[in-house]
């Protein structure tokens, strides 16, 4: 079995930002969850999901990645219906949803104001994905959602971001045997502006399975 890649404390300190955020949000919803949100699935696992940051009334309330706001409306039924996940989604952490070959984690740990993250949080984040990254095996893949995440697996890997450039649908080889796909976001701004329909993101993840084969 491959061990767990390292999580950040209950009470990480290396952000004072997202500290204080989620200080203050303890103080007032004191039964959230309002700590960084641990990566869900097995280690080791052939797919890589990495999404941006846990959001305010989303993951942060709850603690599990995309649980409890439209983000996670949109990637777990798409999830089940690729057989990348199993069991009903609820959209809580004891719904009994469990992945079958895939693994989510975020760029950033850490809830941020106004779901932004500044560039130095997102660097300060890295070490923790570079240990979901290196659980990766070899042939392994990465499924990058948005630019902020797709950048943070470029600099983690030491890649030239202008090697790999983002764009939605795109499925880049990676040194070392591994690849990445891309999709927008599957957040409400996305889906309700239109630049992310649910059949684009159907199609993404339809070819992010095939490639698994």
């Amino acid at each position: 079995m491959t061990a767990a890649p390292a999580e950040p404390a209950r009470d990480c300190p290396f952000c004072p930002r997202l500290v204080a955020f989620r200080e203050l949000h303890r103080a007032r919803e004191p039964a959230w969850h309002n700590a960084p949100v641990p990566s869900f699935g097995a280690a080791g696992a052939r797919l890589l999901i990495v999404g941006l940051a846990p959001g305010l009334r989303g993951a942060n309330r709850t603690g599990r990645p995309f649980t409890g706001d439209w983000a996670g409306d949109l990637l777990y039924p798409t999830l089940i219906r690729h057989g990348l996940a199993v069991g009903q989604f609820l959209a809580r952490p004891d719904d009994g949803l469990a992945l079958a070959g895939c693994r989510i984690t975020n760029a950033v740990r850490c809830v941020p104001p106004e779901n932004k993250p500044t560039p130095a949080e997102v660097k300060t984040c890295l070490p923790f994905l570079a240990g979901e990254i290196a659980a990766l095996p070899t042939g392994g893949g990465i499924l990058a959602l948005g630019r902020i995440a797709h950048d943070a697996v470029l600099t983690t890997l030491k890649i030239r971001k202008a090697d790999f450039p983002f764009a939605h649908g795109a499925m880049h080889e990676l040194p070392g045997g591994r690849w990445m796909a891309e999709s927008y976001h599957c957040s409400r701004y996305n889906t309700n502006t239109g630049r992310l329909t649910p059949e684009m993101f159907d199609a993404v993840v339809g070819a992010v399975v095939a490639r698994i084969g």
